[in-house]
C-alpha cells in the first residue's frame, strides 16, 4: 500500500496538522497522527479554539474551577488555550527532537485585537511564552504592518515565532526582513540561535476565493478561464523569494551561527471551490524546505489520492509571473486583493476571538453561580 503522506515528507514538504482540541488530546488523536500520517507539528487560530470548546464538554471541569476562582475572561481563555497547546507540544515532543527542533512545533496566537498594536503583541507573545513553557512552542503574531517589529522584538527574545496572515509578496519579504532582523538581534543579546525557530505562513486557498469572486464580476471567457490559477502563482513566486533571501550573505552569517532559516508554511490549504481537486493545494506546491499545515480532512484525502510529482515549484516561476500579469491585464488589482484579505484575516480571527470569549464567559458565570448554590452544583447545575 502507497504511503502518500510519507513520500511527500521525502519530498521536504513537512505535514503538519491544522486543528487543535482537548477531545483530540484526551482521545489520543493527535499522537496517532504523528504516528501513522506523518504529521510534526500543529498550528491552531482563534477559529480552532472556538469551535474546540463550542464543541466539547471536554473544558467543563476546568471552566468550572476558573468560574470559581472568579478570574476574567481573558484569562481563563490564556489557560484553557495555552493547557491544550502545552500537552500537544508533549505530545509532538518526539518529533521535535527527532528533527534537531525544526519540527514537532505546536503553534498558538495572539490576541487579534491586538493585530494594530506592536508593543501589546509583543508583550501578549512573551506572556505567552513563559505560560506555556515548551521550547517546541511557536508565538502566532499576524504579518500586519504593526506586526513586523513586534516579530523581530519577539525573535530577539529567544522567542519562536509563526509568523500568520501573510497574502502578499511584498509583505512577505518584509517578514524575511523581521526575521532576519530578530535574528540578529537575538544572537547580539546572547541568545543561542540554534533554539529558535520560525515559518512564515503564506496563506493560499482565500487567495483564489478573492481573485475569483472578481473574476466572476468580469465574466468574460479569458477571465473564467484564470479561475483556480492565482493562489498557486502567488505561492510559487513567494518561494522564489524565499529562496533568494536565504542564499544572501546576510542569511549565511546566521546560518553560520547555528541559525534554522524560516521555513514557508503554506496555509489555508483547504479547497474552498468544489470544482477543484481537493488536495490542489497540497500536490502544486511541494518543495523542498517546506511546510504545509492541512485540516484533517486534507490530509486522510491527500493519504487516500495524494499525487506527487515531485517539486512543482522551482520550475513554475516564469509561468506564476504569467498568471500574475495575465490577471492585472484583465483587471484585477493584486494590491487591492492582498489588503482586503489581510483586513478580513484580521477580522475573521477577532469576531472568532470574541465568539470565543463569548462563550467562555458564559460557562465562567455559570460555574460561578454554581458555586453559589452547592446543592444545585451536585446535581449539575
Amino acid at each position: 500500500m502507497t504511503d502518500r503522506l510519507a513520500e511527500l515528507s521525502a519530498t521536504g514538504v513537512a505535514v503538519w496538522l491544522d486543528d487543535l482540541s482537548r477531545v483530540r488530546l484526551t482521545t489520543g488523536s493527535l499522537d496517532k497522527m504523528r504516528r501513522e500520517q506523518h504529521v510534526v507539528g500543529v498550528t491552531t487560530n482563534p477559529t480552532i479554539f472556538a469551535k474546540a470548546l463550542a464543541d466539547a464538554d471536554a473544558y467543563d471541569e476546568q471552566l468550572r474551577d476558573l468560574g470559581t476562582q472568579g478570574v476574567t475572561v481573558e484569562e481563563a481563555v490564556r489557560l484553557l488555550t495555552g493547557y491544550d497547546v502545552r500537552w500537544a507540544c508533549d505530545v509532538m515532543r518526539p518529533a521535535y527532537d527527532a528533527s534537531g527542533g525544526v519540527d514537532g512545533r505546536v503553534s498558538i496566537e495572539v490576541d487579534p485585537r491586538l493585530a494594530y498594536e506592536t508593543a501589546k503583541t509583543a508583550a501578549e507573545a512573551r506572556t505567552l511564552w513563559w505560560l506555556v513553557d515548551r521550547p517546541n512552542l511557536f508565538i502566532k503574531i499576524p504579518a500586519t504592518e504593526a506586526g513586523l517589529p513586534a516579530i523581530t522584538a519577539t525573535l530577539a527574545a529567544g522567542i519562536s515565532v509563526n509568523v500568520t496572515l501573510i497574502f502578499s509578496l511584498e509583505r512577505y519579504k518584509a517578514v524575511m526582513d523581521a526575521f532576519l532582523s530578530g535574528l540578529e538581534q537575538a544572537k547580539a543579546n546572547g541568545h543561542d540561535l540554534t533554539k529558535i525557530g520560525s515559518v512564515a505562513s503564506f496563506f493560499v486557498s482565500r487567495v483564489d476565493t478573492e481573485i475569483d469572486k472578481r473574476l466572476d464580476k468580469i465574466g468574460t471567457d479569458e477571465a473564467k478561464a484564470m479561475r483556480g490559477k492565482a493562489a498557486i502563482a502567488n505561492a510559487q513566486l513567494a518561494y522564489e523569494a524565499y529562496t533568494e533571501v536565504f542564499a544572501t550573505d546576510r542569511w549565511q552569517k546566521l546560518a553560520d551561527a547555528g541559525a534554522h532559516p524560516q521555513r514557508p508554511l503554506w496555509a489555508s490549504t483547504s479547497t474552498k471551490n468544489p470544482d477543484f481537486p481537493d488536495t490542489i493545494y497540497v500536490e502544486e506546491l511541494i518543495a523542498p524546505g517546506t511546510v504545509n499545515t492541512m485540516p484533517e480532512s486534507v490530509i486522510f484525502a491527500f493519504e487516500d489520492h495524494g499525487t506527487i510529482r515531485g517539486d512543482t515549484v522551482t520550475g513554475a516561476y516564469e509561468s506564476a509571473r504569467k498568471v500574475l500579469a495575465d490577471l492585472a491585464a484583465l483587471g484585477v488589482d493584486y494590491d487591492d486583493v492582498v489588503r482586503v484579505l489581510e483586513e478580513e484575516g484580521v477580522e475573521k480571527f477577532e469576531a472568532s476571538w470574541v465568539e470565543l470569549l463569548d462563550s467562555v464567559g458564559k460557562s465562567l458565570r455559570a460555574a460561578a453561580q454554581g458555586a453559589a448554590h452547592p446543592s444545585d452544583a451536585a446535581k449539575g447545575a
